[in-house]
């Protein structure tokens, strides 16, 4: 059976929804109802059903493009996955395409922490997007001064304090993101690392965002050569 938020999602994520979605009525609220979600024993296979309107735009693989206009999100931290949607829904980051996705009348807490699940269990991508390669030297000892603290050694992230995994990110989605926070648009950034990347050149950013897309999750997180997701083998992409 396709859920209700099947339809909501498809519908929103297109962009013909007929209502208004700019701010949300209570975002604090908002955001404490969501991240009920943490506390939540997942269905697994609810979230397969609830992800295929997340792959519209995701993909069924949910690796994302080389663009970096969407990220890789399999293999992603459930903790965070679960932890970004209540903060668009607060409106602590600002993402108007996602921002449908975290509403509760479309999306319940259950439902969210079934579908965080079901993309946290997705085998990450053997190839996603890197930056030109030249200061890999510079972006490693960057990493390893301000980054590992919080992201893990091999930007692995850490569940317990919902540090994302960089770790096989694409390049230009890092570095879009980083000036996000860096510029004040992802307000839910801690605030040590917005205070610490004002000092950083463009070099810098280049380097360590080149380094960390560079950063290989563990084998048994990677997709087998040529893997194709199985629980959509129908999807075409728009």
């Amino acid at each position: 059976m396709i859920t209700r938020s099947f339809f909501g999602l498809a519908i929103l994520i297109l962009g013909v929804s007929t209502f208004n979605i700019t701010y949300a009525d209570d975002p604090k609220k908002a955001a404490a109802e969501l991240e009920t979600a943490l506390e939540l024993t997942p269905n697994v296979e609810n979230g397969k059903q609830v992800y295929r309107a997340c792959a519209v735009c995701h993909q069924p693989e949910g690796w994302g493009s080389i663009s970096g206009y969407y990220p890789q999100i399999a293999g992603q931290i459930r903790t965070v996955i679960i932890k970004q949607l209540a903060d668009i829904r607060a409106r602590n980051r600002d993402n108007p395409t996602m921002l449908p996705f975290a509403k509760l009348d479309i999306l319940t807490p259950q439902e969210i922490a079934d579908v965080s699940a079901y993309i946290a269990n997705l085998p990450m991508s053997r190839r996603n997007g890197h930056g030109p390669g030249s200061y890999l030297k510079h972006g490693k000892q960057i990493y390893d001064k301000n980054c590992a603290e919080c992201h893990g050694d091999n930007a692995e992230g850490v569940a317990e304090d919902h540090m994302p995994l960089l770790q096989g990110q694409h390049y230009l989605y890092l570095v879009r993101q980083f000036k996000w926070i860096r510029d004040g648009r992802r307000r839910n950034a801690d605030k040590k690392m917005v205070k610490q990347i004002q000092r950083f050149s463009n070099r810098d950013v280049i380097a360590v965002m080149d380094y960390i897309s560079r950063l290989q999750p563990p084998q048994e997180k990677l997709a087998p050569p040529d893997w194709r997701n199985p629980d959509f083998p129908r999807f075409r992409s728009h």
